[in-house]
């Protein structure tokens, strides 16, 4: 299959939207300015991932997603090495443990609390609430990269 990957148009910013409520992820902060999509022959967007900003000194690679009828063709790992070559370090993410390992691939590691920025501990304290209430076993992983 042939795509392209660039930066996002304005006119993409709900396919991004619906992209992102399709594979499940956390749809908050989704700024199309930020997004690098795949997109196909047709226009689609199949896939994408973003540079996020919290306050001035923190960036957050976020928002991953490649459509399920997509994956497997190298997309996610597409995105993922252009918006890191174009990314001041450190660079932060978040992900479900069973990710970690794809991550790392990258040079990104897992790091412990004392470690993480304010904004990653909070968030890895609601976590920890929700865990709690679904009943799952699997952890939230903050990693760095640089």
């Amino acid at each position: 299959m042939e795509y392209e990957i660039r930066p996002a148009k304005d006119s993409e910013s709900a396919q991004i939207r619906s992209l992102i409520h399709l594979v499940g992820i956390n749809p908050t902060g989704l700024d199309w300015k930020r997004f690098l999509v795949a997109v196909n022959a047709s226009g689609e967007v199949i896939g994408c991932g973003q540079i996020k900003p919290h306050g001035s000194d923190v960036l957050e690679m976020a928002s991953i997603a490649v459509h399920p009828n997509h994956r497997g063709q190298g997309l996610a790992r597409r995105i993922i090495e252009q918006l890191l070559a174009d990314s001041p370090r450190p660079l932060y993410l978040m992900c479900v443990e069973h990710n970690g390992p794809m991550y790392e691939k990258f040079g990104f590691r897992a790091i412990d609390n004392p470690e993480m920025p304010k904004y990653f501990q909070r968030i890895k304290k609601l976590f920890v609430v929700a865990k709690a209430m679904q009943k799952t076993d699997e952890d939230l992983l903050v990693m760095k990269l640089g």
